[in-house]
């Protein structure tokens, strides 16, 4: 049988552990995985683009589980009242094939990018990092902003984003956490001024200058999360070329990330580099470090081992039968039997 986690059960899940639990422990999860980076087989995940918009499938596995996540990316979804981005997932066992889980990932992929973003953050923000900026308020920012609350004490978050009604939105969940302190910029240049962390994760598919040279601070840690497909950036190049680049895996940021804009040779560092010692995070005390986050399947691939984890310990979601368990495995033509015998009883 195979574990179904729907919309509602992985709300429930999250709401019995609390979200900043479940960053944390996804955030960990994650971590173990980029520890044993060579366990797995990688690709660049397969995109579908159109003019409004990309379907991708994200697949990875190891010598135990193969994953995938269908997800998609469309920013004029929410004039028509619908989500930009939509996602499903699936665990399978290497030995056998058989699908242990099949989930919803509309959620858990926003509670996955900000526990990676925080997590990318412990290693490469300075110490005592206390400010955030967060330009994009949209349906990621509520979990950004808990994520660096939770995993790196941030305090004080300021916001801005061209919707002043998103910004709202924003202040208005985020109420209920009386540690952070909240406010709303009038500009760009106004909400990154004395940040230690810059937060971009807006949704135009388009070559998009969010932040410019002059903003940039020493010291700063920019957290670039919403170029995430070709055609599609939010920093001026200028910034990437001077800044300490940290990507997930190069072959697919090449392609939709910030370093897009930059030669093939330029320089980047993969995150499970820094997470294994083999490289710095950050290198001195002003150093500009860049998280050029793109999305990895190897990530899709924890929260989902999480996910299962979790809803099994915590008897969530239920069995489906998605593929047959047949006694005879020769007899595939035997499940249409018992539905034929049926239909037969009643015409007569």
């Amino acid at each position: 049988m195979t574990r179904y986690i729907d919309i509602t059960d992985l709300s429930h899940l999250v709401a019995r552990k609390g979200l900043g639990t479940c960053i944390s422990e996804m955030a960990e999860y994650i971590r173990e995985d980029y520890l044993r980076w060579h366990d797995f087989e990688k690709c660049p995940r397969l995109a579908n683009h159109s003019p409004d918009g990309v379907i991708e499938l994200m697949p990875v596995s190891d010598n135990s589980l193969y994953a995938f996540k269908y997800v998609n990316g469309h920013p004029k979804n929410t004039q028509r009242g619908m989500l930009t981005v939509m996602a499903f997932g699936a665990l399978g066992d290497v030995d056998t094939g058989v699908p242990v889980l099949l989930s919803e990932m509309t959620l858990t992929t926003a509670i996955r990018t900000a526990a990676t973003s925080a997590l990318v953050a412990r290693y490469l923000a300075r110490p005592q990092s206390r400010r955030m900026a967060l330009i994009g308020n949209g349906s990621q920012s509520e979990f950004q902003a808990l994520a660096f609350h939770t995993l790196l004490g941030i305090e004080e978050i300021c916001l801005y984003d061209l919707d002043p009604k998103a910004s709202a939105k924003l202040v208005a969940n985020l109420s209920a956490f009386a540690q952070l302190r909240v406010s709303i910029a009038g500009s760009v240049a106004e909400a990154v001024r004395g940040a230690d962390i810059v937060t971009t994760v807006t949704a135009d598919k388009a070559y998009a200058t969010i932040l410019t040279p002059e903003m940039i601070e020493p010291g700063m840690h920019l957290n670039a999360v919403g170029g995430d497909c070709p055609g599609k950036t939010e920093l001026h190049r200028d910034i990437v070329e001077r800044a300490r680049v940290i990507v997930e895996y190069e072959p697919q940021s090449r392609i939709e990330g910030e370093i897009q804009q930059m030669p093939a040779d330029s320089p980047t560092t993969e995150f499970w580099q820094v997470v294994n010692g083999q490289a710095a995070g950050r290198e001195y005390a002003e150093q500009v470090t860049l998280f050029d986050s793109v999305g990895f399947a190897l990530e899709d691939y924890s929260a989902l081992r999480y996910v299962l984890d979790t809803a099994k310990a915590l008897n969530i979601g239920r069995d489906i039968a998605l593929v047959p368990e047949l006694d005879d495995p020769k007899n595939l033509f035997a499940l249409l039997h018992q539905p034929l015998a049926n239909a037969t009883k009643k015409i007569a």
